[in-house]
């Protein structure tokens, strides 16, 4: 039909009417980009499984692209690439630009690396009834009962009591031992089952198996525990007591897969947020924009409230901003004042199994796009950011420019929904920010579903707004 066949109230409805469009078919002269940037996204996220993980690649990839290593009060200069690593767990990338940074403030994105897994208590090894197990204790928020019965691989650092630091990673190798939380047989299960999932599996339950060979000697007791401990100590160097100054989580130990037929999918753990720290990072390393100054924050502790040193609540945004600023002889309230950010993580796809917790009109729909949240918190939009009119405009025209797609997005019914990003402690420090990211099936689950173009598209509006961002 042409346009001077369609009726006033088609060309009405074209113009004025919003709707979702299959990224998949809207953009399908890009499938084999998006296939390709895909299969680069799954071997990052095999390779990084926890925060420090995410780090160490991350450093890899920036030292490929140019970036050198920085610290708070080196000096930087226009055209300089830097990476700062704060404590192994949280990293910021960094490009200057030509332009006054007072005027034109930083562009930044920012997501979380950290994701919802199980960590070791510090006296975390018992034997009993004939296995050794591992006590932990959840991190973030899971449904419990979905940790039982997987395959568990185990990732961390132990540091030793004379100060040397030992890397432990093992699951993840097809010719590792996996790790197992034991879950209640069906025939026995009567009374569990008749349990909220919610209370069906006790934290104090989430005990991981790790041995069942005997030490061999009569003279000893614990023989099991001891047997662990023996082959931790050897390859390892460890003993029971350095699991006090240790951190290692146990993390799902299942690889980054294509899902369905038509591989449209990937199901991986971790997507939250690392689906959203690729596509910053790489939008980074491949700008080529030398005007204005980009800034990626690559955060922990979100999934716990974004406390501590390595979190998004830290002081340390403020400082690299500081240091910055004082490098570049510019005023870093002025600096803060004319930055905008892109608050990178993930929000809630549409689920048709469970539409009765989803607003449809205004919820994100898979492979439909990157989403904008404009305000994430609980009921009444408590705990929120709620970006302003004016930002929301500008981004929106930088996407537009850009052939982004993009579509809005809301975190459930209003009475039933609610989560948090790290937009509300950038935006706190009176930066403008508003929330991006890649809708999620199963969030926080050990096993997440994303869309293959909604990743893609991510990446796109990450690389729009490095290059492109102007205020109204």
């Amino acid at each position: 039909m042409t346009e001077t066949e369609k009726t006033k109230g088609q060309i009405l409805s074209e113009s004025l009417l919003s709707k979702k469009e299959n990224v998949f078919e809207k953009n399908a002269e890009k499938l084999d980009v998006m296939m390709a940037y895909a299969e680069d996204y799954k071997r990052f996220l095999d390779g990084a499984k926890t925060e420090r993980e995410a780090v160490t690649e991350l450093i890899r990839m920036a030292k490929a692209n140019g970036f050198s290593a920085w610290q708070l009060g080196d000096p930087v200069k226009a055209g300089g690439a830097y990476y700062f690593n704060n404590r192994g767990k949280n990293l910021f990338l960094l490009r200057i630009g030509a332009n006054d940074i007072a005027k034109d403030g930083v562009r930044i994105m920012a997501a979380h690396i950290d994701s919802p897994r199980l960590d070791l208590k510090q006296n975390p090894v018992y034997e009993d009834s004939g296995m050794c197990f591992f006590k932990t204790h959840y991190y973030g928020g899971i449904k419990k009962y979905q940790w039982t019965a997987i395959p568990l691989s185990l990732h961390g650092v132990v540091i030793l009591e004379n100060g040397e630091e030992v890397t432990i990673k093992v699951g993840e190798d097809e010719r590792d031992p996996v790790f197992y939380i034991n879950d209640l047989l069906p025939h026995l299960a009567q009374e569990q089952s008749a349990k909220p999932l919610g209370s069906a599996i006790p934290g104090e339950k989430l005990n991981i198996l790790v041995g069942g060979v005997p030490f061999a000697d009569e003279n000893v007791s614990e023989k099991i525990k001891l047997n662990v401990l023996s082959i931790l100590n050897e390859k390892y160097g460890i003993r029971e007591d350095d699991f006090i100054s240790a951190e290692i989580s146990a993390v799902p130990a299942f690889k980054a897969r294509d899902v369905g037929f038509d591989r449209a999918v990937i199901g991986a753990y971790g997507h939250d947020d690392r689906v959203c720290a690729y596509p910053i990072a790489t939008a980074i390393f491949g700008t080529d924009d030398r005007d204005h100054t980009t800034l990626v924050i690559l955060a922990d502790k979100e999934e716990t409230g974004s406390d501590g040193n390595t979190g998004m609540n830290s002081i340390v945004l403020r400082d690299v901003l500081d240091s910055i600023s004082a490098s570049l002889k510019a005023d870093p309230i002025l600096v803060r004042a004319n930055s905008m950010c892109l608050s990178a993580d993930v929000t809630a796809a549409y689920d048709p199994n469970f539409a009765d917790v989803y607003e449809s009109k205004n919820s994100s729909m898979i492979s439909c796009g990157t989403a904008m949240c404009k305000y994430t918190g609980a009921r009444g939009k408590s705990s929120t950011n709620d970006a302003s009119a004016e930002f929301v405009g500008t981004v929106r025209r930088i996407f537009a420019e850009n052939g982004v797609s993009f579509q809005t997005s809301e975190l459930g019914k209003v009475d039933v929904g609610g989560g948090g990003t790290v937009a509300k402690f950038i935006s706190q420090i009176n930066i403008d920010t508003v929330d991006i990211g890649v809708p999620v099936i199963s969030m926080h689950a050990p096993y997440e579903v994303i869309s293959k173009a909604d990743l893609y598209s991510t990446y796109e509006a990450f690389c729009a707004f490095c290059k492109a961002c102007r205020r109204n």
